[in-house]
């Protein structure tokens, strides 16, 4: 805290009895969704890929789903083309990844135009991520203007320092590398006992050999393996999906992967599918090891000690 008369001259107390939160230093935020729709539209919509095969153009921004404030976004682009309607989605945008490693979608209804699907799977997801990046940094800049407002010692200054409340726990800061990784597995048995060995105490804690705590249930804590993995139930559908937040306690703090486990009933089997995003490059392999090694394995040794509805 600066005393009366010293230190950082934005803080104004004399202009406030109160001396809270003056020209909006300690927090601000603003709900960028209405902001972000246009935004989307004028860098998105437009978009032109052509090869000697054929032209691809991103001619109308459909619909935009979720929220967006000065740190935290979220959107969903859907286009059509004039000769072959096609899908570009958009799963998730945040700020906390880099834009390269943003998943970018690509579908069109059968028949012709595969060619022209190819042309906007390469060049043209190339262009609507430089048009992401784009509208990040318009979103830190453009969209902040005036969040902070200059004091009289800064009046003269020709550039103001901005700082953002982010809206999610992840504040900016150095971003962490990370890629995305995708497992499958057949287990002998039904998807509700694979799915009961995810979620009920007494089998995780059989399986991982370990303690464990599980509150399973949307916003539900987790811990696993002692407290070596953590995490937060972001979704449940009972026997068919779990989608998690999951972090290893020597990954960077407070950063999260997203975790979604999929059970699906096969002959006599269920397959498991696991997808995995925001992992650190650095942990890639102990990721991979953790889920083959810790938790496939333990569980198919656990399922041949079980009875089929233990």
């Amino acid at each position: 805290m600066a005393k009366w008369g010293q230190g950082d001259p934005r803080w104004i107390v004399e202009e406030r009895e109160d001396g809270t939160n003056v020209n909006n230093w300690h927090w601000t935020e603003r709900d960028a969704t209405s902001w972000s729709k246009g935004k989307f539209q004028d860098l998105l919509v437009g978009i032109v890929v052509e090869n000697d095969a054929g032209r691809g153009e991103i001619s109308e921004l459909k619909q935009v789903e979720g929220e967006a404030s000065c740190s935290s976004r979220k959107g969903i682009v859907k286009e059509s083309g004039v000769k072959h309607k096609g899908l570009i989605e958009i799963p998730n945008l945040s700020e906390e990844n880099e834009v390269d490693d943003t998943e970018v979608n690509v579908s069109k209804k059968k028949g012709d135009g595969d060619i022209l699907k190819d042309l906007m799977k390469t060049a043209g997801t190339a262009k609507v991520r430089q048009a992401l990046g784009d509208y990040l940094k318009a979103l830190k800049t453009e969209f902040t203007t005036g969040m902070i407002l200059p004091t009289k010692a800064m009046a003269t200054q020709s550039e103001n320092t901005l700082q953002v409340q982010a809206s999610s726990p992840v504040a900016l800061g150095v971003r962490i590398p990370t890629v995305a990784l995708h497992m499958m597995e057949l287990f002998d048995t039904s998807v509700e006992q694979l799915y009961s060995i995810f979620t009920v105490k007494d089998l995780v804690q059989k399986f991982s050999k370990s303690t464990a705590v599980l509150e399973a249930e949307k916003g539900g804590k987790f811990q696993m393996f002692d407290g070596n993995i953590t995490g937060e139930y972001l979704e449940l559908l009972t026997n068919k999906k779990i989608v998690m937040k999951w972090r290893c306690r020597n990954w960077p703090e407070e950063h999260y992967a997203t975790v979604a486990l999929n059970f699906v009933p096969t002959l006599g089997q269920t397959e498991l599918q696991l997808d995995c995003k925001g992992v650190p490059v650095c942990k890639e392999e102990n990721m991979k090891f953790c889920w083959q090694k810790q938790h496939f394995e333990e569980i198919k040794g656990l399922l041949q000690l079980t009875p089929p509805n233990g």
